[in-house]
């Protein structure tokens, strides 16, 4: 009896996984657990825990007991009266109007079991990016061993000790890289490779800078941009090497990721600098997405020092996504394109095979909709800004919906929609997701 249980323990031990960054453990959007429900059940799946929580678009990451997320504290002003940061008249367009608000961002460290804080760590940080935006954190804590990442919105980057929060070493873009911060801030997801941590940065020869992950100190800086942009860097591996991804405001670039030397580049503008998808990649082809209802697939040559565009997207054609990244599998590509019309196309030629508006936003567009894409074994879970998660069969055939769950409730109120724009962690078979008033955790094991 004591040997099969211990058996037992052990199998879920090996089949749990942790979601230490952003899109997972490869940041390729896959869950990669056994014994996750089939359907919600009636009511939804279970709620293990929830606890209040500031607002921020952070998404959480989970590792080794416990759940890193981020938020900020505002100090309570009348935001109609808030300083303007424009020097003239200020745009006419509320989604560049930038002010002045004071207030703290922190980084939380919570149990996994319970929810319960174990510890936080916050600095001050006046936000000066467009103020509709202006809620808080957008960059999903990066956890490597005893170590923790987080990018806060105004270029302020700190490594953390996981078990204590204390700090082992912090950046700050805007005073060591003369940094102008973009219109909807820092939103990069750093990423560890081997000795080193990787950042979108910005600036001239340093919009992608690496550091020494355990000192801080700059190991090497490259590329030139008018627009950093939002999107986080990935290692992909095209034609015969490992290459780092870098999509700016100006072009899509591939870096030597221990060295930052330039393998190539290829021009690809996305409109406002708005590149925020993560570049995804099968074989040797790359797909890129972004707004305005810009998308494009590059091929790399089989020596990996050359790329070139097999084709641009347009109103017709590809996926003009904003706010997700595009999922990719078996020669096509799955994701959120304008107005929360869900797309499959054919990577090779851009050509669509369905769409269909019932993942985001029911039978219509809508402002800003947006669908997050996870891969879990034959199936996929969908996430929109309702706050639903949805289990799904996606294939070139169409969309085929299993089961739906409403579990946390839009707190961001943007247009005329109100909405939650923060990526879930899947770990050890749970789902975690946040708004701007809580982080919630859910059972999903069957």
């Amino acid at each position: 009896m004591r040997i099969s249980f211990l058996l037992l323990f052990v199998s879920i031990q090996i089949h749990c996984a942790d979601w230490p960054q952003w899109l997972g453990p490869k940041r390729d959007a896959v869950w990669r657990e056994e014994g996750i429900i089939d359907t919600f059940p009636e009511g939804g799946p279970k709620l293990r825990w929830k606890t209040p929580l500031s607002s921020g678009y952070s998404g959480p990451a989970v590792a080794n007991g416990r759940v890193f997320v981020m938020d900020r504290v505002a100090d309570k002003i009348d935001t109609t009266k808030a300083k303007l940061l424009h020097k003239g008249a200020p745009p006419r367009n509320p989604n560049f109007l930038r002010k002045l608000f004071p207030g703290k961002e922190r980084v939380v460290c919570l149990d996994e079991t319970n929810g319960k804080i174990i510890w936080s760590h916050e600095w001050n940080c006046p936000y000066t990016t467009v103020a509709t935006y202006a809620i808080g954190p957008r960059a999903t804590p990066t956890v490597d061993g005893d170590h923790v990442y987080a990018l806060g919105a105004e270029g302020n980057l700190f490594c953390l000790s996981t078990k204590t929060g204390s700090v082992i070493w912090n950046r700050d873009f805007k005073k060591d890289y003369g940094l102008n911060i973009p219109e909807w801030g820092t939103a990069a997801h750093p990423l560890v490779e081997e000795d080193l941590l990787i950042c979108l940065v910005g600036g001239k020869g340093t919009t992608c800078v690496a550091f020494d992950k355990k000192t801080g100190m700059e190991v090497w800086r490259a590329l030139s941009s008018k627009q950093p942009g939002y999107c986080p860097p990935v290692i992909h591996f095209l034609g015969d090497k490992r290459q780092l991804l870098i999509w700016h405001g100006d072009a899509l670039e591939a870096l030597n990721p221990q060295t930052g030397k330039v393998y190539w580049s290829v021009s690809v503008k996305p409109t406002y600098g708005m590149a925020i998808g993560q570049p995804m990649a099968e074989g040797n082809r790359v797909f890129i997405m972004s707004f305005n209802r810009i998308s494009a697939c590059i091929e790399v040559a089989d020596n990996g020092n050359e790329a070139k565009i097999v084709w641009r997207g347009n109103t017709r054609n590809g996926v003009g996504g904003v706010h997700n990244t595009a999922f990719l599998e078996n020669g096509h590509l799955y994701a959120c394109g304008n107005g929360g019309n869900y797309i499959c196309a054919n990577l090779d030629s851009g050509k669509r095979l369905w769409d269909t508006f019932k993942p985001a936003a029911g039978e219509r567009p809508a402002s800003w909709a947006n669908v997050f894409t996870v891969k879990q074994g034959n199936r996929f879970f969908l996430v929109n800004d309702f706050g639903e998660l949805i289990i799904a069969h996606l294939s070139p055939a169409g969309y085929r919906e299993i089961s739906r769950s409403k579990l946390i409730e839009p707190t961001h109120r943007v247009g005329h929609r109100t909405l939650v724009w923060s990526h879930p962690a899947f770990a050890n078979r749970r789902v975690y997701l946040r708004n701007d008033l809580e982080i919630r955790c859910y059972d999903l094991a069957k």
